[in-house]
């Protein structure tokens, strides 16, 4: 299996005054094409800060971070900027819809930013992802609108609408009951499958690390272990 992330002894360092705070300390990590894995650490660990630098939202203090074969440390902010656009989507526990939207303009909102679709092509690839969740009665409907579930749904199809190689998911089923988030991690899965897409989870969730390949367990900024499982 080809990697499409990889980590080399990432370092990372906030400042806090005259100090610094190690956020991330000596990472080395790979993760394979279409891996459905799961970050696991208690809450400060560093697993948001890891997240971060996978996404390109972040650079390392020290070390390289490569996504899809490229060094993040050399590209400029308008280069991180295209290579998220183009390569990553991310799914958020608080899920991050524009309240002000459709259901239908918030999964189109990325294709704007990502440009080179017509607006046919656009709707074509909007109402496929839509439909793929399950949502298409609602598409005419705002977030107020949705139940959790339901927004979770949309933040769901907005991050694959792109068809990006990578999908972050920081938290995804925090805000959901049990019936529900079970429901959106068996949704993810059958997405894996079907598409080969990479999901790279940070979660406390037990549900998702037991449906994941892999589990890779950080405490206070260190990789402890990676524990490979079986989907």
């Amino acid at each position: 299996m080809a990697d499409i992330v990889r980590l080399d002894a990432v370092e990372k360092e906030y400042p806090l005054g005259k100090l610094s705070v190690k956020a991330l300390q000596g990472i080395d990590l790979t993760i394979g094409k279409g891996e459905f894995t799961t970050i696991a650490g208690p809450s400060g660990s560093g697993k948001t800060t890891l997240l971060n630098l996978i996404g390109c939202v972040d650079v390392p203090t020290r070390g390289e971070v490569h996504i899809a074969d490229r060094s993040t440390k050399t590209l400029d902010d308008n280069q991180l900027t295209q290579l998220r656009l183009s390569t990553i989507g991310f799914i958020f526990q608080s899920f991050n819809l524009i309240p002000v939207l459709t259901l239908f303009r918030n999964v189109e909102f990325p294709l704007l930013l990502q440009g080179g679709l017509t607006q046919g092509e656009r709707e074509r690839r909007v109402r496929e992802m839509v439909d793929k969740v399950g949502l298409t009665p609602q598409l005419g409907q705002r977030p107020y609108e949705l139940s959790g579930g339901q927004r979770q749904r949309t933040a769901i199809a907005r991050a694959l609408v792109t068809k990006p190689q990578i999908v972050l998911a920081d938290e995804p089923t925090a805000n959901l009951d049990s019936k529900t988030g079970g429901q959106i991690i068996e949704l993810m899965r059958e997405i894996n499958h079907r598409e080969k897409t990479t999901f790279i989870f940070s979660t406390h969730d037990q549900r998702v690390m037991d449906r994941a390949d892999r589990i890779v367990h950080i405490a206070d900024g260190r990789l402890e272990r990676t524990e490979k499982k079986s989907a």
